[in-house]
């Protein structure tokens, strides 16, 4: 048995799969704000919950944001910023008395959705979150591709390529810096824009839903944002070219992208012909959790 664990700002996900990959329960509680003792204990109570249901041990994987330093062994870059210099996978392994494996959860989504997700059989994968946050991972030959500082895929904290007068220096970024792609394509980075365009403060989801209606303010905000996705996705192409980009978050739920943002990237990536196809996401806000799940191979649960 394979146990995943989705560590979220809001909520711990935790799933266990069969070594077919099909779940075999699901559990979701809320995340205890600021107190890394109390995540901690959270995921430990989560595990041995599945395992008590079940009479039997499992190899635990954990979707984090962020990612583990090479140099210092602490969790550093994550958004969820209580996890900022912590030990995650050493107090884990302790408290479960077990090794945790631990990656990024934009990379444990593009796993999962090149295992057996939207990329099933692909050999390369980028897979995108569109949230609340921005994240990418990228997959090749079924294996997360990390690289040497383990920042691989860290498509968010890259500035918007191509940027246009109104977009610089751009907002500013709880990385530090200014005009990352989070900003622009994010969740929150859409809602703002049409406040800044309109006056009136809508969510995501919401814009979203006036555009679906066909109203102008709103349908002129989301065209901006499909073109400045077009030209972020362009960037990885022209660096990476995926077989397939697959997206999940909540944006990846605009149902339009799929064929707007396809014929604008044409404009940026260095190429005769552009026909990368863009998906969305087959298992939708599980794809972290069962990745998470993946990162132990079937053999190594108990």
């Amino acid at each position: 048995m394979r146990i995943g664990i989705d560590l979220g700002g809001t909520k711990i996900e935790a799933i266990a799969l069969n070594a077919n990959g099909a779940m075999l329960c699901r559990h979701r509680i809320a995340t205890p704000a600021g107190d890394y003792s109390a995540i901690v204990q959270a995921i430990a109570r989560l595990v041995s919950g599945i395992e008590s249901e079940f009479g039997r041990g499992g190899s635990v994987g954990v979707a984090t944001p962020g990612s583990l330093s090479l140099h210092t062994g602490l969790i550093r870059n994550a958004n969820s910023t209580v996890l900022n210099g912590k030990t995650l996978d050493q107090d884990l392994s302790r408290v479960l008395n077990r090794p945790v494996r631990l990656e990024n959860d934009a990379n444990c989504f593009a796993l999962s959705e090149a295992i057996d997700g939207a990329a099933k059989g692909v050999e390369t994968v980028f897979g995108v979150i569109l949230g609340t946050g921005v994240g990418g991972g990228l997959v090749v030959h079924g294996h997360v591709l990390e690289g040497r500082n383990r920042v691989a895929g860290e498509w968010g904290h890259n500035p918007m390529p191509w940027p246009r007068v109104d977009e610089q220096p751009g907002p500013p970024c709880y990385c530090g810096k200014s005009g990352c792609i989070e900003t622009f394509l994010s969740g929150p980075g859409l809602s703002r824009h049409f406040r800044i365009t309109t006056g009136r403060e809508l969510s995501a989801r919401e814009v979203a839903e006036d555009a679906e209606c066909g109203k102008p303010e709103a349908v002129a905000v989301l065209q901006i944002y499909e073109e400045r996705l077009a030209r972020a996705l362009a960037l990885v192409i022209n660096i990476f070219d995926p077989e397939v980009i697959v997206l999940g978050g909540g944006m990846s739920n605009i149902e339009r992208l799929y064929s707007t943002v396809p014929a604008v990237l044409a404009r940026y990536v260095f190429s005769d012909t552009v026909d990368t196809p863009i998906v969305r996401a087959v298992h939708g806000d599980s794809s972290g959790v069962r990745g998470a799940a993946f990162l132990w191979p079937e053999e190594s649960g108990t």
